[in-house]
This record gives C-alpha cells, sequence and structure tokens, in this order.
C-alpha cells in the first residue's frame, strides 16, 4: 500500500479569506440597524455604538485566536484539547448559531426584495440551498469574493450619500431613557454584528501558509489578520455610521417592536433600503431613489442568501467532525455517492426550515440568534485565555479574559432575560447530549470491533511484481472501461500501475490521515478487480481521504514519480458538473509538465 498524506488543500488566500468572513460578519447590519431603531428610537446611537466597540474587542482577540490555532481555531476544535463536555456545550451553542444564522439570513433576504410573505420564501430558498448542497460543497472561497465585491462597493456608495445628513443626525440624538437595566437589555438583544467571527477562526486550516511556515509547522497570521482586520472596520464603521444617519430619518416612529415612516410600514427589516431611497433620491430625484433602493436590496439579498449557503456547509461539517469523534452517532458520517453525509444534510436543512416557518419574525429570530453565537464565541475565549500551553502574552491574556467576562455576563441576560432562547438553546443542548448518549451507548456496546488498524508501512498487494520501468497512475472512482484502459496500457507498455482511489469527504478528521483501503469496501472491489486482471503485472494501490480530490491526485502524481496519468471523464449532467466543479480541468491546470495526462472517453 502507497502511504498518502490527506492534508487539507491551503489555498485561500486574503481577499478570499476576508470574503468568506464578510459573507457572514458583513450580512448583520442589514437587520441590526432596523432592530436597534425598533429598541430604542432616536437613542439607539447609543446602544450600536458600544456594540461596535465589542465587536471591534471580539475580532482583536480573534487575531490572536487564528495566529496560535492555524489548523482551525472554532470552538469545537480548539477547546476539545481543554475538556471534551466543554467542547460539545460550544459545539452545540455554534450548531444553534448556525440554524439561526441560516433562517434570520434567508428571511431577511426576501425582507429587503419585498415579498409578500417572506418566510415562505425563505423557507423554499433553504430548502434549495441545501439540496444543493446534497452535490458537495461548492467553492464558496471565490463565490464569496464575487459577492463581497458589489457589495461592498454599495455599502461605501450609501456611505457617501450619508455623509451630507450626519450633522442633522447628531442633532437629532436623543439620551437614552429608562435605568441600567433596560438598557442593558436593550444591548443584549442588538449584539447581533458579533455572529459570523467564528467564520475566519474556522478556515485557518484551508489558509496559505505564512512565507517560511512548513506544513507540520504551520502559521497563517499574515493570511488571518489582515482579513479579520478589514471586515472588523468595515463592519464597525458602517454599522457605526448607518446607526447614526438612521437619526436624520426625523420621520420615522417605533412602535411595538416595529419601525414605521411616512407611507412606508415596517420598515425595520429594510431600514438600509430606505436609507437608501431617501438620502439617493433626495440628491439625484426620486427615480434614482427608487433604482438605489432596490440595487440595495439585490446586493444584500445575494450577500444574505451567501450567509445561508455557509451556514449549511458549516453545519454539515461540524456533525460530521463530532461524528468522526464518537461524539454523535455514526450515520452523521455517512457519505453519499458525493461525499456528502446524507443526514448530517437533511438536518441542516430541515430545522432552520422549521424554524423560519414557525418564528416569521425578525426580532423573534433575533433573541434565539444571539444565545447561540455569544455562548459560542464566550466559550473559545474562556477556554483560550485559560490555557496555560498556549504562549500568550499577558496584555493578549488579560484582554481576551476581559472580554470573555463582558461575553458571559451577555449570555447570562440572555438566559434569564429572554425564555424563548433559553429553550431554544436548552433543546439544541438537550437534543445534543441525547445524541452524544445515543453515540457512546454504541460505542460501548461494540466493544473491541473497531475500524482495521492503518497499515504501518507501505505494503503493496501480493504478487505486485519489481518495479523496472516509469509507472503509469490511473485515478479511478469505480471499475469500469476507464480501469481496463489503464490495466491494457500497463501490460502492453510492461509499466508499473499505481492505481489510485481518492474517498472524497466534505471535512476530514483527525483519524481520516489513518484510514486504510481494507477499510473501505469501495477500494477492496477495485483492488481486487485489477489485481486479477493485471494477473503478476506489478500494481500498486495508492488510497486517500480528501476534500480536494483534484489536488491529491496532482500531489501524489507528483511524488510517485507518474509518467502519464489516467482519467475518465465522468458520466454526469452538466449540472452536476457545475454544482461540483469538473475536477479534469482542476487537475490539468496544475499538473506538472513532465506528467502526461490522458483522458480516458
Amino acid at each position: 500500500m502507497v502511504a498518502t498524506n490527506t492534508q487539507r488543500p491551503r489555498n485561500v488566500d486574503v481577499g478570499r479569506a476576508a470574503a468568506i468572513l464578510y459573507g457572514d460578519w458583513g450580512t448583520s447590519k442589514a437587520y441590526v440597524i432596523g432592530l436597534a431603531f425598533a429598541v430604542a428610537g432616536y437613542s439607539s446611537f447609543w446602544l450600536i455604538a458600544p456594540m461596535c466597540l465589542l465587536t471591534a474587542l471580539v475580532g482583536i482577540n480573534y487575531i490572536v485566536i487564528c495566529k496560535h490555532y492555524p489548523d482551525g481555531g472554532g470552538v469545537y476544535a480548539s477547546v476539545r484539547h481543554r475538556s471534551e463536555v466543554i467542547s460539545i456545550v460550544g459545539a452545540f451553542l455554534l450548531i444553534a448559531d448556525y440554524i439561526v444564522t441560516a433562517a434570520i439570513s434567508a428571511l431577511s433576504a426576501f425582507q429587503y426584495l419585498g415579498v409578500a410573505h417572506p418566510e415562505t420564501a425563505a423557507a423554499a430558498a433553504i430548502a434549495l440551498i441545501g439540496l444543493l448542497n446534497y452535490f458537495g460543497p461548492r467553492q464558496t472561497g471565490g463565490l464569496a469574493l464575487l459577492i463581497s465585491l458589489p457589495t461592498l462597493a454599495m455599502v461605501v456608495a450609501l456611505g457617501v450619500f450619508c455623509l451630507p445628513h450626519l450633522g442633522e443626525a447628531v442633532r437629532a440624538v436623543q439620551p437614552l431613557q429608562g435605568g441600567f437595566l433596560h438598557n442593558w437589555n436593550g444591548f443584549v438583544g442588538i449584539v447581533l454584528a458579533l455572529s459570523g467571527v467564528e467564520a475566519i477562526a474556522n478556515a485557518t486550516g484551508v489558509m496559505k501558509l505564512d512565507p517560511g511556515a512548513a506544513p507540520d509547522r504551520p502559521s497563517v497570521a499574515r493570511t488571518s489578520t489582515p482579513a479579520i482586520v478589514a471586515v472588523m472596520l468595515e463592519v464597525c464603521l458602517f454599522t457605526a455610521l448607518f446607526g447614526l444617519a438612521a437619526h436624520a430619518l426625523g420621520s420615522l416612529q417605533a412602535s411595538n417592536g416595529e419601525v414605521n415612516a411616512p407611507g412606508h410600514e415596517g420598515v425595520r427589516d429594510y431600514l438600509l433600503r430606505y436609507l437608501a431611497e431617501v438620502f439617493v433620491g433626495g440628491s439625484l430625484g426620486s427615480t434614482a431613489g427608487q433604482l438605489a433602493g432596490w440595487a440595495v436590496s439585490i446586493v444584500f439579498c445575494f450577500l444574505l442568501l451567501s450567509a445561508v449557503n455557509t451556514a449549511i456547509v458549516d453545519l454539515i461539517a461540524i456533525q460530521f467532525l463530532m461524528s468522526r469523534d464518537g461524539e454523535i452517532p455514526r450515520p452523521f458520517q455517512q457519505l453519499n455517492h458525493f461525499g456528502v453525509p446524507t443526514l448530517g444534510m437533511a438536518v441542516a436543512t430541515l430545522v432552520p426550515v422549521l424554524l423560519v416557518v414557525l418564528v416569521k419574525d425578525m426580532a423573534g429570530l433575533a433573541e434565539l440568534y444571539a444565545v447561540g453565537v455569544i455562548g459560542a464565541i464566550a466559550t473559545n475565549l474562556g477556554a483560550t485565555s485559560t490555557d496555560r500551553r498556549l504562549p500568550l502574552s499577558g496584555r493578549e491574556r488579560t484582554l481576551m479574559f476581559c472580554t470573555f467576562l463582558v461575553m458571559l455576563a451577555i449570555e447570562i441576560s440572555l438566559l434569564f432575560d429572554k425564555p424563548d432562547a433559553r429553550a431554544f438553546a436548552f433543546t439544541i443542548l438537550a437534543v445534543g447530549l441525547v445524541l452524544r448518549g445515543l453515540a457512546a451507548e454504541r460505542a460501548k456496546k461494540a466493544g473491541t470491533a473497531q475500524l482495521l488498524p492503518a497499515a504501518a508501512s507501505p505494503t503493496p498487494l501480493p504478487g505486485a511484481g519489481k518495479i523496472t520501468s516509469p509507472p503509469l497512475m490511473c485515478a479511478v472512482r469505480g471499475i469500469g472501461r476507464t480501469l481496463d484502459y489503464a490495466i491494457g496500457e500497463a501490460k502492453e507498455n510492461g509499466a508499473p500501475l499505481y492505481l489510485l482511489f481518492v474517498r472524497e469527504q466534505p471535512v476530514l478528521a483527525e483519524g481520516d490521515h489513518k484510514r486504510n483501503w481494507q477499510e473501505d469496501a469501495e477500494a477492496r472491489e477495485i483492488f481486487a478487480y485489477a489485481k486479477n486482471q493485471l494477473g503478476g503485472h506489478p500494481l500498486l494501490p495508492c488510497y486517500a481521504v480528501s476534500d480536494a480530490p483534484a489536488k491529491t491526485i496532482v500531489d501524489i502524481a507528483a511524488t510517485l514519480g507518474a509518467s502519464r496519468l489516467i482519467l475518465g471523464v465522468p458520466r454526469r449532467s452538466a449540472l452536476l458538473t457545475f454544482l461540483r466543479g469538473n475536477i479534469i480541468r482542476q487537475v490539468a491546470r496544475t499538473l506538472p509538465e513532465e506528467i502526461q495526462l490522458l483522458i480516458y472517453a
């Protein structure tokens, strides 16, 4: 058996890392400004300003987390070595965050479009996006970049039109009403701008390494830090700017949790669109204002739907990882033909659909939202700041621990003052603990019936002959004409045949690096067939588990010194090729020139 390395490809640069983060973190301004105005009216800026400061503080702490966890610094990965129980709690709080992220992002997208029944359209959109994920994870980095650029341009343009109105807005700002507890509850209710920061920590494992860093000693600070800083500044500055500019709309009325304007009832959930209509219309005319309003609606709709896709992909991934670690039942790691966990995909789709249909309201979803994201961030900050094995400076550790205390206070307030949020969080945790108990019980009954141990050293199949000439390599998904052609070519040219089978998975767990072909029924069948057809001709099976099959094929072909690489044209529709990407095209772009690529069609 030829040993292979299944490390995840590190191909996410600063731009794509920032785009992935912006696609989640940057969406909050679409609804948080209206929610804040509904809570405090013309005093809302005094809630938005400290929220932006807290967002910046959390961002600074996550710069440190990403620096010290270059292989993934999300709450589940970073806490697990300290306490499996705490990591499970953090993971299910993060799952709660992702569930509500999908629901609230989809609902907000159709609120901006002015759809008559946005909850129905949101549920349909979530179901469609979940169905598309059945065919494998999309290349969200490039897609997020394409969506984030026009959104950023629109945000900057809207900010320019807001600037002339800031003087009027400042004069309209009123002092906060009520006591400290009243205003604290208002602040706690709008901390949605923090959501999304975990996305960058979870992505460090696929970021480009810093110059001089090595795979065994990775460092990604030069990618993660500028990405966080850029998005953090955009989120904080423009959320504060738009929150202040809303005060220049002197005709707004906050009543019973809603915001109304003359001729525009219920603008709370699409206040940025209304800002564009008023400010652009006041400068360039009503027609330009209407066009600007629609432009804002369309770009934010796409950004919010991109956030739905990211949330579903993250939900699938974290369920898969927890199943691989034995924390939830094994069916959550069973893959379909496209390398996607079917049960995890179904849960990641159906639960947000049910949530958006049942709640239907942005304010109601916002209450559920904060519990998960605040809990996950607080768990990560608390565990990291108290981990003495991490080489944090005294200032970094103190700042992170103080931020943890603030986040903990917010989480406690949410649990005490928001009964629906408390019930939602406890339900998610209860379901998670039940699943963990089922997984533990099954493992206990299984006893020693575990996976076969991985081979300690490369071991070719019995009967494989001596290598005497430049080898051929064939990558296959199953028994078919491509494999038969490769066998015939190997015999005719007297060349040994490297036969590669790549088990594609959307995300890799630590144990996947040690798996071998004896544990995979499809691989055993393919290798046995090839051995039988080749007789005594040299055959060396190669097996890898990978979330990037094209990169794995190229890496192994180059490492083994293959003279030719044989691939077959997949028999699938153009739609599936679009959804999952063309592996042949990806291989052809990166294959070394000295290796000939032969496509068997």
